[in-house]
């Protein structure tokens, strides 16, 4: 069946589950919680509800760990080599109450906050309009039950190349040094070019210089200056936009000291209503764009951050591409997804509805192969499901806003630290921000010689180090852009 669809915009947002921002939007159809799903913890119910924080006081725990015990049970561990444990999705309380693993407990008070819900239409009125106009799609998992990188990465290689964790320092300053992260049988960006299909790279540039490090650019292929500014977007989607798939970033906000405060990712700790603005700003200036009536938005965020889901992940394809076991710290065997995640599909060919099908980040990579012709990267994204059966291609909608509601202001909590003393802490180990600084990297190598960043790299000790570091990579990788742009 040919389709209209020529051009797929996708922009992922951070860390919330399907049922923490969809469950209580009073859509007709959707699987999502009820009042009466709940998890104990020391023998108090903690149990669904509306009203949930704009921000959260600490950030929950999502690492592979944490997954196990929020999805299995109190004090439920995995044992590598043996079957996933079974499934109940009861210790999503206990584990935000104990873990450890992004930072500090919460305040007793504030365990029950993982079970809480966003009263969508109030709360998060942009994301109520598209999910209300157009479609959503509540079968949507993460690929992994595990943290952002590697769900990540399976977005843009239907596979994390046998990553379950956040990357370790030593894991970034191997991949970094000057290559980046590989694929057994590369990505989707290498597949698009070697097809001669045009990609185009963003990241929301309206926010701290510490949350525009893009994670994409880890990737081998894909320089820190090949990413441009999302503040151009509306004016290049007016002007000829040969591009068929474009990747949007946001801004992660101040990673360095992890509070992720400024940015636009709806990281916990940050709030939601920028981010709720990186939405209306993408869809506007799509919407209003000669590009509209050939071009599909599909949203969606990396992984569930902690917060409580009422379905449990079902088996999974695993990517079967020879990854390495070197990166696989938890001995997973990567046959499970992960929680569900919101996801919406936004396009002037579909009706508006709810859609069952599911779906992992797998299905991006497999949409673009459907659509163009591209040979599948994994067994994952071979088996996954496109979106694109949902487009009608005899039914051109007229009635799609021109504009979305405005974001409700949610200003965020302030840290539960002292910011100074915060600075002269050791960076911490396997977390985003050691990421980002294999990021760093890796550019700071193309750019001084691998020897020298390597130095440079492994010298870093505390979290005011981390920042210099990234202020001068980044505002050189920001200037060789420039120097690239006019030379062309």
């Amino acid at each position: 069946m040919t389709t209209p669809i020529q051009h797929v915009f996708v922009p992922m947002l951070e860390n919330h589950s399907f049922d923490n921002m969809m469950a209580l939007s009073g859509i007709r159809g959707l699987t999502a919680a009820r009042a009466g799903d709940c998890n104990s913890w020391k023998d108090q119910s903690y149990c669904v509800t509306g009203n949930a924080p704009g921000s959260m006081p600490t950030d929950p725990g999502h690492e592979f760990p944490d997954v196990v015990e929020q999805l299995c049970g109190p004090g439920v561990q995995d044992v590598p080599g043996d079957p996933y444990p079974p499934i109940s999705n009861s210790g999503f309380a206990a584990n935000y109450a104990t873990s450890t693993s992004e930072g500090s407990a919460p305040p007793a008070v504030n365990i029950g906050d993982i079970m809480l819900c966003f009263d969508t239409a109030t709360q998060l009125p942009v994301l109520y309009q598209l999910a209300t106009q157009f479609v959503v799609c509540d079968q949507w998992f993460s690929s992994l039950p595990g943290p952002t990188w590697p769900n990540r990465y399976f977005l843009h290689g239907a596979s994390s190349a046998g990553l379950d964790h956040s990357p370790t320092r030593a894991e970034m300053l191997e991949w970094e040094d000057v290559n980046g992260f590989r694929y057994p049988n590369g990505s989707i960006f290498d597949a698009l070019k070697a097809g001669g299909i045009g990609y185009r790279l963003y990241h929301d540039d309206q926010g701290p210089i510490e949350g525009r490090v893009s994670q994409v650019s880890s990737l081998l292929g894909i320089d820190l200056w090949e990413v441009n500014d999302l503040s151009g977007f509306a004016d290049d989607l007016r002007s000829a936009y040969p591009w068929a798939y474009t990747f949007i970033e946001p801004n992660y906000g101040d990673v360095v000291n992890g509070s992720y405060s400024g940015g636009s990712s709806q990281h916990p700790l940050d709030g939601v209503m920028s981010g709720e603005a990186l939405l209306k700003q993408i869809y506007e200036a799509l919407r209003s764009s000669p590009l509209w009536e050939s071009s599909a938005l599909i949203v969606i965020y990396d992984e569930h951050g902690g917060f409580y889901d009422h379905v449990a992940p079902g088996p999974a394809v695993p990517p079967g591409d020879g990854s390495s076991g070197d990166y696989a710290q938890y001995g997973f065997a990567f046959d499970r997804y992960g929680v569900r995640v919101p996801a919406l599909i936004v396009s002037p060919w579909i009706t508006s509805g709810v859609d069952h099908i599911v779906y992992d980040h797998a299905s991006v990579p497999a949409t673009l192969e459907s659509l163009f012709r591209l040979d599948p990267l994994t067994s994952r994204d071979r088996s996954a499901h496109p979106v694109r059966s949902l487009v009608s291609p005899e039914f051109l909608r007229t009635d799609c806003p021109l504009t979305l509601a405005a974001p409700v202001l949610s200003p965020p909590r302030a840290p539960g630290f002292d910011l100074a003393a915060r600075e002269l802490e050791p960076i911490p180990e396997g977390r985003s921000l050691t990421g980002f600084l294999g990021v760093l990297l890796k550019a700071d190598s193309q750019m001084s010689g691998s020897s020298s960043a390597r130095s440079r790299f492994q010298s870093l000790g505390t979290r005011a180090h981390a920042r210099a570091y990234l202020h001068d990579v980044m505002n050189r990788a920001l200037a060789r852009r420039e120097t690239s742009k006019r030379s062309r």
